[in-house]
């Protein structure tokens, strides 16, 4: 048997194995042995470790969190043997939750469940859905919040309530009712959810949708674009669904719980292969997610199955790929763009890449950021960033400068920490 380090994370959720993948590092902790970077680690409740060749001595392997978090190990390889080395992330708050808790969308279990203070901060940038007062000892009561008038599904919206103007009046209109402003964008009636009967989801309700709509619910029709409003307290915020995913589920996590970190409402993919990678796209570390979009040169050749994900990774792709001349992938750019006319994300993408090619072609750099704009939102929150960083290569154009305007209008109440659009239609009391 060759010399090797055998590397997994273990998760608290049951029956979850290789529930995701995530990136680390071996370090040689000696000078004597090797060092590998962007490793891929296995997560779930019993993963199958990953093998990696090294030579005998000291190492310390490190595994890079979606949050930011690092976690790490020492481990002593030994010749001829496969040493394991094992993480640890069972302290989710609920089973149920370990996908969100390794996203970095929750906080461990001792902030739910053990006593003591818990840290808030004052700005209004932290996450607060409710945000109830600290007692007298610095504790936070829990706040009783109705679950079921929490979520309302848009499973078929409007093509028109999409645009950036559409957005902005409903952010506007401080007294319109979730349930008001779910209608406002559905083109039939909308859905609201019943409430999760998981354990512990009473403070942090978490939602699934499959190809179908909601898991669990009887199934509705659905269009091009679905969309979530959830309101809270005097709270509203409507939530991009990148839906449909293949066949893979998306969860939205609603946190009640007031906290100096994270955010109020999150979504995550689960998708074993590039789940992680979204999150680290948010958090702007391409470099990082590119290790786990590998695929995306295919994921763009059959655009048909997985626009949204297509879109998604041609992000990484032209995040961290510099190349100045046209490259072979270009016209998949292209077939992104065209195919799919209801998706913005494909027009900035082939926009911004004209921009940063050689050879520019800024006439049609600028035609495509405006039907991009035009298009509606993106569902992508770097989408609206590259949108506007694309805007702004024009500063004499009045048609570039109004939709500029806009554009920067909405990122204001755009969650940046989050891979989809999540805009923050109403503060509350919160």
């Amino acid at each position: 048997m060759s010399t090797a380090l055998a590397i997994r994370l273990f998760l608290a959720s049951a029956g979850e194995s290789e529930a995701a993948v995530i990136v680390g590092d071996i370090h040689s902790a000696d000078l004597s042995g090797e060092t590998r970077r962007n490793i891929l680690i296995p997560c779930g409740d019993s993963p199958r470790p990953r093998a990696y060749p090294v030579t005998p001595g000291r190492y310390l392997v490190s595994a890079t969190l979606p949050s930011g978090l690092v976690l790490t190990q020492n481990a002593v390889a030994v010749e001829g043997e496969e040493t394991p080395v094992d993480f640890v992330m069972t302290d989710s708050p609920y089973e149920t939750h370990s996908w969100q808790y390794l996203m970095g969308n929750i906080e461990p279990g001792r902030v739910y469940h053990g006593p003591g203070r818990i840290p808030l901060a004052r700005s209004i940038a932290s996450r607060s859905m409710v945000a109830p007062l600290a007692g007298p000892d610095g504790s936070v009561p829990e706040t009783a919040v109705d679950l079921t008038e929490l979520a309302t599904w848009i499973g078929d919206s409007r093509p028109t309530s999409w645009s950036f103007a559409s957005m902005l009046a409903l952010a506007e209109n401080d007294d319109a009712p979730g349930l008001a402003v779910a209608r406002a964008i559905a083109r039939g009636e909308p859905r609201v959810l019943p409430a999760p009967d998981a354990r512990g989801e009473a403070v942090t309700p978490l939602y699934r949708f499959g190809p179908s709509g909601p898991v669990g619910t009887p199934d509705a029709p659905v269009g091009e674009r679905q969309f979530l409003v959830v309101e809270a307290a005097g709270s509203l915020r409507l939530v991009t669904l990148p839906l449909p995913w293949g066949t893979r589920e998306v969860e939205v996590l609603v946190n009640l719980r007031q906290s100096p970190t994270g955010s109020a409402v999150a979504v995550a993919v689960r998708d074993p292969a590039v789940g992680a990678g979204l999150a680290y796209m948010s958090q702007g570390a391409l470099a990082t997610a590119a290790q786990l979009f590998t695929d995306v040169e295919g994921m763009l050749h059959s655009t048909s199955r997985n626009p949204i994900g297509a879109a998604a990774g041609a992000y990484v792709l032209v995040g961290t790929d510099h190349s100045a001349d046209e490259t072979y992938w270009d016209p998949w750019l292209e077939r992104l763009s065209e195919g799919f006319p209801w998706l913005s994300d494909g027009a900035i993408l082939r926009a911004v890449r004209l921009l940063r090619r050689a050879s520019q072609d800024r006439r049609r750099a600028r035609d495509g950021l405006i039907e991009a704009f035009d298009r509606g939102i993106p569902y992508c929150t770097l989408g609206l960033a590259w949108l506007i960083d694309g805007l702004s290569a024009f500063p004499d154009d009045p048609e570039c400068v109004r939709r500029l305007h806009e554009a920067r209008r909405l990122s204001w109440l755009a969650d940046v920490r989050e891979p989809f659009l999540i805009l923050d239609l109403r503060q509350g009391s919160a």
